[in-house]
């Protein structure tokens, strides 16, 4: 098999490791909405806005959070911004790149330039995908910003549901970027081998399979105990799973 051939079947087979893992992801969702912590954080978010917009004595935590929000965004925006700069000056000197690392990979060394530009276009566009997710995160919290402290402007004073609607979504490009720069792993690895592309994305799907999983505690009287305050109930992180008696 051709040098080419191998990197095109390890990016191959990394991409159907990664697209995997998310239809994995899918399917458990519909059989469990309480499955990913994305999930369990977009009902928070939506319990956060309702008691915002009820309690009139809460606006500036209101404007706190969405300020510390607000300026993590900025600064994976602003990060991405940085990495991109440095692929593209990688990019312009892909002739020497293969220097860099011949004291791992000597055959690195005569791979041409184009071959260079193909491993190093996926890292650029990662880039530019978290920049732009981060940037649009960065927008609709700004406008929730301002809508969740407008709720008592008479018949024009925007509903929770809306407010929480452009929360999650901001929420969602947040995790977008972030997926952005996890991906971002496996094609750093890239550059030494086809290799250590499949086996970072291995390493990067057993990661996120742990990340993205709701922590579920309703079942363990260990993991409970830890969670239950002199005097209260136990504070449950997952929704029970539902039951025909809850129904209807």
């Amino acid at each position: 098999m051709s040098f080419l051939a191998a990197n095109a079947l390890a990016f191959a087979i990394s991409l159907a490791l990664i697209v995997g893992y998310q239809l994995y992801l899918r399917y458990r969702l519909r059989h469990n909405p309480a499955y990913t912590i994305q999930a369990i954080n977009a009902q928070a978010r939506e319990s956060w806005v309702v008691s915002i917009m009820t309690a009139r004595d809460r606006d500036v935590l209101a404007v706190q959070t969405l300020r510390n929000s607000t300026m993590a965004a900025t600064f994976l925006a602003s990060t991405a911004i940085l990495l991109i700069i440095g692929v593209l000056n990688l990019m312009q000197k892909n002739d020497n790149i293969g220097a860099l690392f011949s004291p791992i990979r000597p055959d690195q060394v005569a791979m041409s330039a184009h071959i260079w530009s193909f491993k190093l276009l996926p890292l650029l566009v990662v880039f530019f995908w978290a920049f732009f997710c981060f940037t649009l995160a960065i927008r609709l919290y700004n406008h929730v910003g301002y809508l969740i402290n407008a709720a008592s402007g008479g018949s024009f004073g925007p509903t929770p549901s809306y407010v929480t609607l452009l929360l999650n979504r901001s929420g969602q490009y947040y995790s977008l970027g972030m997926r952005a720069y996890y991906l971002s792993v496996p094609l750093v690895f890239w550059l030494f081998g086809p290799l250590y592309l499949v086996a970072a994305s291995i390493g990067l799907v057993i990661v996120l399979y742990h990340v993205d999983r709701a922590p579920d505690v309703t079942g363990s009287p260990q993991q409970i105990r830890c969670l239950v305050r002199p005097g209260n109930d136990p504070i449950p992180l997952v929704p029970r799973k539902s039951t025909g008696t809850d129904q209807g």
